[in-house]
């Protein structure tokens, strides 16, 4: 029988314990739906498998005394952490708690964070990463300085360890946006969240320009124009649907392989329909997309940075149940051309994909790259190594499939041979050359064009060079000749050879040529 003591602080531990779960109290978690926010424990809820959240460090409360802060406090200090399963695996689970102080991050609020960090570490598990928060708690003064810092020093140890994923779901401002900036992948919830260094107000008092919070760093914003944003939801809830998905196709640490899974797609499904889908006019455009929806496991694929230089496609995907790494060319926008935006995308996604062990699937059809002064003078040449780097740094098995265009320096870069794939197929529309076959012949038979003076007979001159030169460079044949590519297919049987391909690759191991020891490469920034 328990003592009268024992009962006391029994009753005691469980109202301490009810507190704790109301954050800012009920009227503020009232005001948190009012805005169309869930809490921060409704997040974790929704985001868990049911009853797995082990929560640590629920009684943590700040230390601060100055302006009041000895009498304003709640237990958990704006921040929720613990241990979770989310879809079966282990993950750290980070929510800020908008309803007390506006989720404003001081000391305390850090070191719970940094904590849960460290655990992720240390176990080989995600870290996944719930932000909403008003930014520095002033009254903390440096402390709060401090905490970013320790965090973002977190962020960078766990770099490639194990996945690490934001979720915008507030505000986030000033140097609060350097988490996610240093994170694997953002989502950011349209018309609740926003992300900026310096808000509205500074911006209209240092330069006179008059923006709101959405149209300064939205998420629409960042989805379109700055590529920091990997996936726009439409409210709380999709945005936790979106983490749950990407977490089914990432391993939980970078020792692991990405999770396997059993698929009704058949591995030898014929797709007939791949044999049209390349336009006899090779300046006509089509849609990728429609490619890698007949190539990979049915329904499987989940693109990243989907709104963002929509002239390349990144994603994951599934080939018989394993995942790959979606790399591609669109013809359908700017012609498929690499451009600056393009490049850092497809630079970065292989990067991670390398770092986590997931195989590498291109698919090309690239003219070349974005010409012109804009180009140029924004460092198309530092942005368009970083494909070349990343391509060549990349261990991980890389398949490549040329669809048609592959032209100069842009078919080097789009995981040719030369940079280390270990599997290159191209369909019979391909075209392999070190520029377009009209460019080429306007250049090999200038003279013969020159002597000619009528514009028309000129035209049907060029028309007749165009398609020599096409015949004898611009085809498959060529380079498969060379042995820089494996096999010439039918565009039919792509998915049945790529999944062969794949399964043989599965047990890759690194060779590499012999270089001096070095702390790292010095990839183009």
């Amino acid at each position: 029988m328990l003592s009268m003591s024992t009962r006391s602080r029994i009753e005691e531990l469980r109202k301490l314990y009810e507190q704790a779960l109301l954050g800012g109290g009920k009227e503020a978690i009232e005001t948190q739906h009012a805005k169309g926010k869930l809490t921060a424990r409704e997040r974790i809820e929704l985001l868990v498998d049911p009853g797995s959240f082990l929560e640590v460090d629920m009684f943590v409360r700040h230390r601060a005394t100055e302006f009041g802060m000895d009498r304003r406090w709640v237990w958990g200090d704006a921040v929720v952490t613990g241990l979770a399963t989310i879809g079966g695996r282990r993950a750290v689970v980070i929510a800020q708690d908008f309803t007390f102080m506006g989720g404003s991050l001081g000391e305390m609020h850090a070191a719970k964070i940094v904590k849960a960090m460290q655990f992720a570490l240390s176990q080989g598990v995600p870290i996944v990463f719930l932000n909403d928060s008003g930014g520095a708690r002033i009254q903390e003064g440096v402390d709060s300085l401090r905490g970013y810092g320790d965090i973002f020093y977190m962020n960078v140890m766990a770099s490639g360890v194990v996945p690490q994923i934001a979720a915008i779901m507030g505000p986030c401002a000033g140097g609060a946006v350097y988490s996610p900036a240093l994170m694997d992948f953002v989502v950011m919830v349209r018309k609740t969240s926003f992300m900026f260094i310096t808000g509205p107000r500074v911006v209209r008092a240092a330069i006179g320009e008059i923006v709101d919070e959405f149209q300064l760093g939205g998420a629409d914003v960042h989805a379109t124009k700055s590529g920091q944003v990997d996936f726009v939801a439409g409210d709380d809830r999709e945005a936790i649907d979106i983490i749950k998905r990407l977490l089914s196709y990432l391993p939980s640490n970078n020792m692991e392989d990405p999770p396997v899974v059993k698929t009704n797609d058949p591995p030898d499904r014929p797709v007939p329909e791949l044999d049209e889908i390349v336009p006899d006019d090779p300046n006509a455009p089509y849609d990728m997309y429609k490619v890698m929806e007949g190539v990979l496991d049915l329904g499987t694929f989940l693109e990243v940075k989907a709104q963002w230089a929509r002239n390349a496609i990144t994603g994951f995907g599934r080939l018989n149940g394993r995942v790959v790494c979606i790399v591609a060319n669109q013809p359908n926008y700017l012609a498929g051309v690499l451009d600056i935006d393009s490049s850092d995308k497809i630079a970065e996604h292989i990067r991670f994909c390398n770092a986590f062990n997931i195989p590498i699937l291109t698919f090309v059809d690239v003219p070349g790259y974005m010409p012109g002064t804009k180009q140029e003078h924004g460092g198309i040449i530092r942005h368009g190594a970083k494909v070349l780097y990343a391509y060549s740094e990349a261990t991980v098995p890389k398949l490549t499939v040329i669809v048609r265009k592959a032209y100069g320096g842009a078919y080097i870069a789009m995981g040719s041979k030369h940079l280390g794939a270990d599997f290159v197929v191209a369909w019979p529309t391909a075209e392999i050359a070190v520029m377009g076959p009209e460019g080429a012949a306007e250049i090999i038979w200038r003279r013969e064009l020159e002597a000619v003076k009528d514009p028309q007979e000129r035209a049907k001159l060029l028309a007749k060079f165009t398609e020599e030169y096409r015949s004898k460079f611009a085809n498959p044949y060529v380079a498969a000749s060379r042995g820089y590519i494996d096999a010439v297919i039918q565009p039919r049987d792509t998915r049945r050879v790529l999944v062969k391909a794949l399964e043989m690759l599965s047990t890759k191991r690194e060779v590499r040529v012999w270089v001096p020891p070095k702390k790292h490469g010095l990839m183009p920034v």
